[in-house]
């Protein structure tokens, strides 16, 4: 029993450590998308524009990697992320390329921390307690049953009593499978620093733009605010 205990235990950790590797990954996710998006703004308008929009679009498939329990429609999240990696990626690339400088050569470091960071949260997840440990665990759990059962043949207690230990090890094996598991059971990793950057991202862009567009205007630099505006929400600023 105290080497079903110990076993016990060793897995609760092992699979505990593999969730809270998952929640930090979503973390560190929200965290390298939202810093690259603040650094794309040191880019021409036009690479930023294009740039930030490719990021928000990664953004919302990361989210759906996180919240997608379907395998085909996880098959597309996957396509889609591959691409939108290699999008912005490209386009970090040419704008360093053109004009290398240190503060370029940041936006390209930071491209691939994003692509670094999907790495890490995919390994994690592929992280599983090895099926050696629940074998060895499943018959450590077996062998006690039966000790029990023999030892108590010939005793005349309650034999309801025998039934709490098979219960107690069934409880114990759904909460470590379902704690292992990213998909599965009832606890998952949601992507709340994911979805709260996805909130913050526009208002972010708008209010961004809006100061650009009243500095231009103060400055009397009409043409290149023609440029700027392409948007409602730079009409509403004007007016």
């Amino acid at each position: 029993m105290t080497l079903l205990a110990l076993i016990i235990g060793f897995n609760v950790a092992m699979a505990i450590n593999h969730y809270d590797q998952r929640t930090n990954n979503e973390e560190r996710e929200a965290n390298t998308i939202g810093t690259e998006y603040l650094r794309v703004g040191v880019l021409a308008d036009t690479d930023a524009n294009k740039v930030g929009r490719l990021l928000q679009e990664y953004l919302n498939q990361r989210i759906l990697f996180y919240n997608t329990g379907d395998p085909k429609a996880l098959e597309r999240v996957d396509t889609d992320t591959a691409q939108l990696q290699v999008k912005p990626w490209n386009a970090a690339r040419s704008a360093a390329l053109a004009n290398p400088t240190p503060v370029l050569a940041l936006v390209v470091s930071g491209m691939n921390d994003v692509i670094d960071a999907q790495r890490y949260t995919q390994a994690a997840y592929w992280d599983r307690i090895p099926p050696g440990a629940w074998s060895l665990m499943a018959a450590i759990a077996i062998f006690a049953n039966v000790m029990i059962g023999y030892g108590s043949r010939r005793e005349t207690q309650e034999k309801g009593i025998f039934f709490i230990l098979p219960i107690v090890l069934a409880i114990s094996f759904m909460l470590i499978a379902d704690i292992d598991s990213p998909r599965g059971g009832l606890i998952h990793v949601r992507p709340l620093n994911l979805e709260s950057l996805a909130q913050w991202l526009p208002r972010f862009h708008s209010t961004t733009l809006e100061e650009d567009v009243r500095h231009l205007v103060f400055n009397g630099d009409q043409a290149n605010v023609l440029t700027k505006c392409e948007s409602s929400e730079c009409a509403r600023t004007l007016g």
